[in-house]
C-alpha cells in the first residue's frame, strides 16, 4: 500500500535516461495558454483547434511521464479502509457495503431489507471535502491571492484535491485512495473516440471543456511555478496535466452543494462513501440536516438484502450524464434534445410577439428541450410556439383583448388553444424542424444499431454512438408527435369544433398539480433550466422537514467543474472496470 515514487526523468526512445528540461516544459505550457485563450474559432474550425491543443497536450505529456502519484494495488483495495475511516467519523455505514456490480461498476449493496423512505445513510461535515476546508487547509494562502480559485468552487476543490493526495498524512486519504485512477469523461477519450461525437449536440461541450481544462491547467502550473504562497504545495513540482484532468474529473462526477454550518450560503463539496451510490429514475431523496450538520438520505424504494442501493441524480440528459459523469443511461426518463428558437428581429409582428412573450415570462429568442417522453414539448415551448405563429389579430388579442391578463397565463395549457389554425401551424413547424434536423445526421438510427452490434466498439465510441441514437429518437418522437397533432386539429377546424374558452372557474387548471406541490422545490422547475436563460432552477431553496432545515440536493449540483462557462449541473462518476456505458462506475 501506500505511494509510488515520483519519477522526474523520462526515457527516451533509445531506452536512455533523459532530464526533462522545465524551461522547455515552461515554453510548451505558455504556448498552450496563448493557444487556449485566443479567440473563440469560426464556424466549422472548432474541430482542427481541438486537435492543435490536444497536439500540445500531448506534447507536455510526454516530458510529463511518470511524474503523477500513483497508489499501489487496485481500487477495491482501498475500499474496506474507507469504510473503517467512514464509521469512525461518524457516518451510518451499517446498512450497506461497497460491491463491483459489474457493467455499472461499484455501487452500495444492501446488507439488510430497507424500506422506502428509511433514512439508511448519513455523513457528518468533518468528513465532506469542501471549499471551505480547502480554505482552511495548506492551500488556504493561495487561495485567498487568487481569484480564479475565489470565483471558482469547482477548480478549487480539484487543487484540494490534490493537495490532499500529495499529503500522505491527510486526514482524506482513505476517500482519496478509493477513487478512481481513471474516468469514462470525454476529457479521458482518445482522439478518434471524440470525433466520434462529431454531430452530435454534446460535441460543442466536448470541445469546449478540453479547451476550458487545458486553459486552466497553463495557467495554474505557471502559477505554482511563480507565486510565492505556492511554494510550500508538495504538488508544486510534480503537477502533471494527468493529474489535473484526473482532479477534474474526480470533482465533475461527485461535487455537490450543501449549505455552510449558518446555513447562510451554499459552498460545494464531495460526499465520501455517498458519492459511491449509482444513478437510476426517480426523485431526489437527498438532503444536508442543518440542525444535525450532516448529508441524509433516504431511500429511494424498498431494497432487500443483497440488491443495489441507488439514488437519483437529477433531471440530466445523456448528454450532460456523458459528457460530466462519464455513463449513457439507457432508459433515461428526462433525455431531451436542445432546440434553439427564436422570434426574428425583422419580422414585422417582432414588437408584438416579443411583449406577448415578455409578459409570460419567455424570452423572445432562447434555446427549449425536446423530450424522450410524450408531450415531446415543455409548457414554455407550447407557449412559444403559440405566440410565435400567432396572426397579428390573434397578438391583438393577447395583448388588449378581454381578459388578457388571465389569457397570458393559459398560453402553456395545451386545454386552451389559441385557434385550430395556430394548432395547425405550430405542430406543422415542429414535425417540419425535427425532420430538418435529423437530416444533419450523417447516420441513420438503423445504421447506429447496426454499428452498436460490432464487438470491437470501444467504450467511449458506444457511448458516442448510443448518444447519435438516443437523439435521433427523440427528434424522430418528435416529429410523428408534432404530425399526429397536426392531423387532430386539422380534423377539429374541418369539423368546426367549438374552441375552448378560458372561464375564471378553469383557474385551477393553471396553478401546480397536488403532485407537483409535494414534490422538492428544487425539483419542479428542472425540466425548466435549459429552456430560456431567465427561467432559473430554485437551486438554493429549501424545505422545512419538522423544525429541521433539510437542504435537498442532486448529484452535481453546481455544474460542470473547471469550465468557466455556467452550465446545469451534473453527476456522476465514471471510468473504472465496467465495459457497457450502462451506469457510472463509482
Amino acid at each position: 500500500m501506500g505511494k509510488k515514487s515520483r519519477v522526474k526523468t523520462q526515457k527516451s526512445g533509445s531506452g536512455a535516461s533523459a532530464v526533462v528540461s522545465p524551461k522547455e516544459t515552461m515554453n510548451l505550457i505558455s504556448e498552450l495558454l496563448q493557444k487556449c485563450s485566443s479567440a473563440a474559432p469560426s464556424a466549422g474550425k472548432e474541430w482542427e483547434e481541438y486537435v492543435q491543443i490536444r497536439g500540445l497536450v500531448e506534447k507536455i505529456c510526454k516530458k510529463q511521464k511518470g511524474m503523477s502519484i500513483v497508489f499501489e494495488g487496485s481500487r477495491e483495495d482501498y475500499f474496506p479502509d474507507l469504510m473503517s475511516w467512514a464509521q469512525e467519523n461518524g457516518a451510518s455505514c451499517d446498512s450497506f457495503t461497497v460491491a463491483n456490480f459489474g457493467t455499472e461498476g461499484y455501487g452500495l449493496r444492501a446488507t439488510r431489507d430497507i424500506k422506502a423512505e428509511e433514512l439508511f445513510l448519513w455523513i457528518p461535515r468533518k468528513m465532506l471535502m469542501t471549499v471551505e476546508s480547502a480554505q482552511n487547509s495548506v492551500l488556504g494562502p493561495l487561495y485567498s491571492q487568487d481569484r480564479i480559485l475565489q470565483a471558482m468552487g469547482n477548480v478549487t476543490l480539484a487543487f484540494h484535491l490534490l493537495c490532499e493526495r500529495a499529503n500522505p498524512s491527510s486526514f482524506w486519504q482513505p476517500y482519496i485512495r478509493s477513487l478512481p485512477q481513471e474516468y469514462d469523461t470525454p476529457l479521458f477519450y482518445q482522439q478518434d473516440e471524440v470525433q466520434v461525437l462529431l454531430g452530435t449536440q454534446a460535441v460543442q461541450d466536448v470541445l469546449s471543456q478540453y479547451k476550458n481544462t487545458a486553459r486552466q491547467y497553463a495557467y495554474f502550473y505557471k502559477l505554482l511555478q511563480t507565486h510565492p504562497a505556492a511554494s510550500k504545495l508538495l504538488l508544486k513540482d510534480s503537477f502533471t496535466f494527468e493529474d489535473y484532468r484526473w482532479a477534474v474529473s474526480s470533482v465533475m462526477t461527485r461535487q455537490n452543494q450543501i449549505p455552510t454550518e449558518d446555513g447562510s450560503r451554499i459552498i460545494l463539496a464531495l460526499i465520501p462513501v455517498w458519492d459511491m451510490c449509482n444513478h437510476t429514475n426517480g426523485l431526489i431523496t437527498t438532503g444536508y440536516n442543518l440542525e444535525d450538520d450532516r448529508c441524509e438520505c433516504v431511500a429511494l424504494q424498498d431494497y432487500k438484502e443483497n440488491e443495489q442501493i441507488y439514488i437519483f441524480y437529477g433531471t440530466r440528459s445523456n448528454a450532460e450524464f456523458v459528457i460530466h459523469s462519464g455513463f449513457f443511461f439507457q432508459d433515461n426518463a428526462h433525455d431531451r434534445v436542445k432546440i434553439k428558437l427564436g422570434v426574428s428581429k425583422s419580422e414585422r409582428l417582432y414588437a408584438m410577439k416579443a411583449e406577448v412573450l415578455a409578459r409570460a415570462g419567455i424570452p423572445a429568442s432562447c434555446i427549449f428541450a425536446l423530450h424522450c417522453n410524450e408531450p415531446p414539448i415543455s409548457a414554455q415551448l407550447l407557449a412559444f410556439l403559440r405566440v410565435f405563429c400567432m396572426t397579428e389579430e390573434e397578438l391583438k388579442d393577447y395583448l388588449f383583448g378581454d381578459r388578457a391578463i388571465n389569457k397570458i397565463f393559459t398560453l402553456g395549457k395545451s386545454e386552451f388553444p389559441v385557434s385550430w389554425e395556430n394548432e395547425i401551424k405550430l405542430w406543422t413547424f415542429l414535425e417540419t424542424r425535427a425532420a430538418l434536423l435529423l437530416k444533419t445526421y450523417k447516420t441513420t438510427s438503423q445504421e447506429d444499431r447496426s454499428i452498436l452490434e460490432k464487438p470491437d466498439l470501444s467504450l467511449h465510441s458506444r457511448m458516442a454512438i448510443q448518444l447519435h441514437l438516443a437523439e435521433k429518437q427523440i427528434l424522430e418522437k418528435a416529429s410523428a408527435s408534432g404530425r399526429a397533432k397536426r392531423l387532430h386539429f386539422e380534423k377539429k377546424l374541418e369539423e368546426g369544433a367549438p374552441l375552448p374558452v378560458y372561464e375564471e372557474s378553469d383557474s385551477a387548471l393553471l396553478e401546480n398539480t397536488d403532485a407537483d406541490a409535494k414534490r422538492p422545490l428544487i425539483l419542479r422547475k428542472l425540466e425548466e433550466v435549459e429552456e430560456g436563460q431567465e427561467i432559473q432552477a430554485e437551486e438554493h431553496s429549501h424545505i422545512l422537514n419538522g423544525e429541521k432545515a433539510v437542504y435537498v440536493m442532486d448529484m452535481e449540483a453546481n455544474g460542470e467543474p473547471v469550465q468557466e462557462e455556467t452550465q446545469e449541473k451534473h453527476r456522476k462518476k465514471a471510468k473504472g472496470e465496467h465495459h457497457e456505458p450502462v451506469q457510472a462506475n463509482c
